[in-house]
């Protein structure tokens, strides 16, 4: 096969994975700016001209702003305590000598391919008899079990990448293994942990599942839920509900961009030793 042809067919791939991957975003985009009977008429044309009040009706429900703080509360918290909990866990996986740790460590591996849709019932139940349904504690306890075995095992190999000279160095200085955690490997990880941070708070903030199981109070929904309570009630109004996710999605956009630079370089690192 020539070499260009081969060059042309990857272009073609790539083009058409980018544009299967933007569809949604183009449909939900054109879908919010337009009024419900220019939507019902043509549902794929662009808009004929930019009406917002469907993101004054997506705004204007009850407990909107109470549900973005819920969201970011979940958020936070998960994401912030995961990380923690991953990254002293890593670094024992990967710079301790710990008996069994290899065999502890592929235990860990394997929870990655458990769907937490299998968990729901054990889960309530035991959050039930911990009174911790309808509390954001359960919740985010829920979310730091559920993120924990993909970020030790990202943090984990990254961990393994850094120079053991260097780490050698800092305890020949006096470091502890503590010191050597907080002076040497957060530092120098600071790609892998954004990394992480921005996957696991895209999961936290989209995630509707335990979310909708485990809050069930009004006062305590997420934004996600909001919105899919949204679609129920206003059953033909599309672009409301579609606007309504624009909004949901725009935080974690912000976040993605903010740490565009990293994500790349730290999930690279972390996927191979």
């Amino acid at each position: 096969m020539p070499r260009w042809v081969s060059r042309l067919s990857m272009q073609v791939v790539l083009i058409s994975a980018s544009g299967i991957a933007l569809l949604p975003i183009y449909f939900m985009v054109v879908s919010s700016l337009k009024q419900r009977e220019e939507y019902l008429a043509d549902t794929w044309g662009l808009p004929e001209g930019l009406y917002l009040e469907n993101f004054l009706t997506s705004l204007g429900q009850e407990a909107t702003a109470g549900r973005f703080l819920n969201s970011i509360i979940l958020t936070v918290g998960s994401v912030a305590i995961s990380t923690l909990l991953a990254s002293l866990a890593a670094f024992a996986f990967a710079r301790l000598r710990v008996p069994g740790k290899r065999t502890l460590f592929n235990f860990i591996l394997a929870l990655m391919v458990v769907p937490p849709v299998v968990m729901v019932v054990p889960l309530f139940v035991t959050m039930a008899s911990l009174k911790l349904v309808n509390t954001y504690q359960g919740v985010i306890l829920i979310y730091v079990g559920l993120l924990l075995p993909f970020s030790i095992y990202l943090l984990s190999n990254f961990f393994e990448t850094i120079p053991g000279a260097i780490v050698d160095a800092a305890r020949i200085d006096g470091c502890s293994n503590l010191g050597v955690f907080w002076r040497i490997m957060l530092p120098l990880s600071a790609p892998a942990l954004i990394t992480l941070v921005v996957v696991n708070a895209m999961w936290v903030w989209n995630e509707l599942l335990i979310a909708l199981v485990f809050l069930q109070r009004d006062e305590l929904k997420t934004v996600m839920v909001g919105v899919s309570a949204m679609r129920s009630r206003y059953y033909l109004d599309i672009p409301a509900t579609m606007a309504g996710l624009l909004i949901a999605t725009l935080p974690i956009v912000l976040l993605y961009l903010f740490g565009q630079r990293f994500f790349i370089r730290g999930l690279v690192s972390g996927a191979v030793k």
